[in-house]
């Protein structure tokens, strides 16, 4: 188990350091979900998440000789600023291996923090055994991502700040990577309101401790790509499992559209932009994936470090997801007056066309026909069926696109 008392110590030291993130009631999901919605703000933390509370923690806590030769880790992007921006503000070297396929984003702000940062691996797993090696060479020090009770301690900071704003707190709801995160705030809580339940949330496409759970061991799991980047291990750590299997009541899984769904309604709903990682937490609540909630929830959305490129990306698989967005090829005759009729039918349905390609030259096409390729924004998915049926009857040949 973590040590309650090195919590208490986390949180003396990161007092000054760190930002007392807000918690937020949410009125809309709140109605939507049917019971008392809070959101846990670490998308709002200096560097963007959570991740700078045990970065900072562990570096602070160390005597100043271990620092001398810098200090060296493997991150999938968060983790990294928590440690270039901790080494910054305290005067050592600092050097972050990170996997080929972190966000560009990510990278610079890494960069700007003014850490060294080696891009090595196909992913988190991969950057990690590259760190380890180099560390064994230069002497550095190891900053664990997630499998340090200092870490978790920093990490269970959160969970002392979330009983101070909300003392009544019925469930919490945390994302699961390598595990710090959750069984530092498991901790805390636990000890003092063991009633509060505690609930894991992972992608479908990393689910390293819903496995690990399941088969009562820690199990080495294929991952694959996800929009939860920040949370995609294909094992936890050998600290935190025992943590979670004794304290976190049950872990559950969501879908990439679940998740994109989850970013945009944040936007939408709570002008707050969070990362794929951070959104899994209120995908989870959004699609109801726990059982039998009831009382007052806090969703901890644990980072917003996310770049132009994805937001593009997902914006549309979350309008999608939601039934807002609808994809159409429709075949035409190629006589004048074909998408002038098509338009104006559309527009007959109340959906507006946002995108259309008009293609006469494709060899798949039979002589005398053209292929239109339309996005149409959407009302929902009735709206969707009723835009279908209608064009449907009016004789179109058409092809809705995923």
């Amino acid at each position: 188990m973590l040590e309650y008392s090195l919590i208490h110590e986390a949180d003396d030291r990161l007092k000054k350091r760190v930002r007392r993130t807000e918690l937020i009631h949410s009125h809309y999901f709140t109605e939507k979900i049917g019971t008392q919605v809070f959101l846990k703000c670490e998308n709002l933390q200096r560097t963007g998440s959570f991740k700078i509370r045990g970065a900072l923690n562990f570096m602070t806590a160390q005597p100043r000789i271990r620092l001398e030769k810098g200090v060296i880790t493997a991150s999938a992007g968060n983790h990294a600023q928590g440690v270039a921006f901790s080494a910054d503000l305290l005067g050592v070297k600092a050097v972050v291996f990170m996997p080929e396929s972190t966000p560009p984003q990510k990278v610079f702000a890494t960069r700007d923090y003014g850490a060294e940062v080696v891009l090595t691996g196909k992913n988190f797993d991969e950057a990690y055994a590259a760190a380890l090696l180099t560390q064994k060479e230069t002497g550095a020090l190891f900053v664990h991502p997630f499998d340090d009770p200092l870490v978790m301690a920093g990490q269970g900071t959160i969970g002392l700040e979330i009983l101070q704003q909300l003392p009544d707190v019925d469930n919490i709801l945390v994302p699961i990577g390598g595990g710090g995160l959750i069984a530092g705030i498991a901790s805390a809580i636990k000890e003092t309101r063991p009633r509060v339940r505690i609930i894991g949330v992972e992608s479908v496409a990393a689910p390293s401790m819903h496995a690990s759970l399941h088969r009562g061991a820690i199990a080495d799991t294929p991952i694959k790509v996800t929009l939860a980047d920040g949370i995609a291990v294909k094992k936890v750590g050998k600290n935190t499992f025992p943590i979670i299997r004794d304290l976190v009541d049950e872990v559950v899984l969501v879908e990439e559209e679940e998740i994109a769904q989850a970013i945009v309604s944040l936007l939408e709903r709570s002008k707050l932009l969070v990362e794929g990682a951070g959104a899994v937490t209120l995908a989870a609540l959004l699609n109801g994936k726990v059982d039998a909630l009831t009382g007052k929830t806090v969703c901890l959305l644990s980072g917003g470090n996310i770049d132009v490129k994805t937001i593009s990306i997902v914006v549309e698989r979350g309008l999608l997801a939601a039934g807002r967005y609808l994809k159409l090829k429709v075949e035409l005759d190629d006589v004048p007056g074909s998408l002038a009729r098509l338009s104006a039918d559309i527009a007959a349905t109340n959906a507006n066309i946002s995108l259309i390609t008009h293609d006469r030259r494709s060899k798949a096409l039979p002589i005398g026909k053209t292929e239109v390729l339309l996005e149409l924004e959407t009302r929902g998915f009735e709206h969707i069926r009723e835009t279908v049926e209608y064009l449907d009857k009016r004789g179109y040949g058409l092809e809705v696109l995923k």
